[in-house]
């Protein structure tokens, strides 16, 4: 999408589902949709949390579906405004105004696509990985009956062309995960055994999924998640690894830690930065970052300048 602002909408979006996980994380399903309809993986929205609070939050998109018009949004609390926002209940009225930022670029040239995910940087890989899946074979269909929001199968994938996209999500967290971890049924040459755990949603679609953590976490790579990216790319043969893009999202040491990973292997990646931001509309420059450019180093702001980078221009 365009950085442009006039495609960015105010919207009062309804509460359609509200889901709660351990860590005090939630997944909130918004009906909103004017969001849906032009929502890109790596694009975000600004809350408002309550009447009082006028200081909207910036939120990841973790999926939307513009057919039925709803947008999900993945959130911890730490303050009072995702605090406020934890205790909205289905039918609630929510202000939105997006979506925001530039998405994720995928090329065709590699496709296997390595997506890493932090923490609350978790929700653009989920929906990376769908809209790869829409462009792709349809996955296997189920009579079971979805146990939560996080397990709805992507509608759009059905039917859809064979996929030349191979992706796998990698996922770092020291909390419990925000979905029920179980044993993964898809093998991943390459990754360590002990590292079985998966998001269900991905793997409902075929969509490989692992997960990394130092709490000790049940069927979880014991360290980071870059260690786990790493160990998976260190057995590629150079034929693989030439077609693999790198994609991540989460705390800036983590970032940081991706970009490094990526010059090791000599990879292209883009990161999406996380800054605290006032107007996101690109108004008050107060979400500037550093970015080298061909022309020298620049003030890019993460709203509509971002919040996708390329990894070497913000830590190489």
């Amino acid at each position: 999408m365009s950085a442009d602002r006039g495609s960015i909408a105010l919207e009062q979006a309804r509460v359609l589902a509200h889901t709660h996980f351990e860590g005090d994380q939630h997944v909130l399903r918004l009906q909103a949709p004017g969001c849906a309809a032009r929502a890109e993986p790596g694009s975000f929205v600004h809350v408002r949390c309550a009447e009082d609070l006028p200081m909207r939050r910036p939120m990841s998109i973790m999926r939307a579906q513009a057919d039925a018009g709803w947008i999900e949004l993945l959130y911890k609390v730490v303050g009072a405004g995702s605090r406020a926002l934890s205790r909205l209940q289905t039918g609630d009225g929510v202000s939105v105004l997006g979506p925001i930022g530039r998405g994720f670029e995928p090329h065709a040239a590699r496709p296997r696509v390595l997506a890493l995910g932090g923490g609350v940087g978790i929700p653009p890989m989920v929906f990376l990985a769908e809209r790869l899946l829409e462009a792709g074979e349809p996955p296997p269909t189920s009579t079971a009956a979805p146990a939560a929001v996080l397990t709805a199968a992507p509608a759009a994938a059905l039917g859809a062309a064979p996929s030349r996209w191979k992706p796998l999500v990698l996922m770092g967290s020291e909390l419990p995960f925000p979905f029920r971890v179980r044993p993964s049924t898809i093998l991943v040459p390459g990754i360590p055994d002990e590292a079985i755990g998966c998001m269900p949603l991905l793997d409902e679609w075929g969509v490989p999924s692992r997960l990394a953590s130092l709490a000790g976490l049940p069927g979880c790579f014991e360290g980071y998640v870059t260690e786990l990216a790493r160990a998976w790319l260190a057995q590629l043969p150079p034929v693989a690894l030439a077609e693999v893009e790198m994609f991540a999202c989460g705390p800036t040491p983590m970032l940081a830690a991706c970009a490094r990973v990526a010059r090791e292997f000599a990879l292209p990646c883009q990161v999406s930065l996380e800054e605290f931001m006032a107007c996101a509309v690109g108004g008050c420059a107060g979400c500037a970052v550093a970015v080298r450019t061909a022309g020298g180093t620049a003030m890019k702001r993460v709203c509509v300048d971002g919040p996708i980078f390329e990894a070497q221009s913000v830590f190489g």
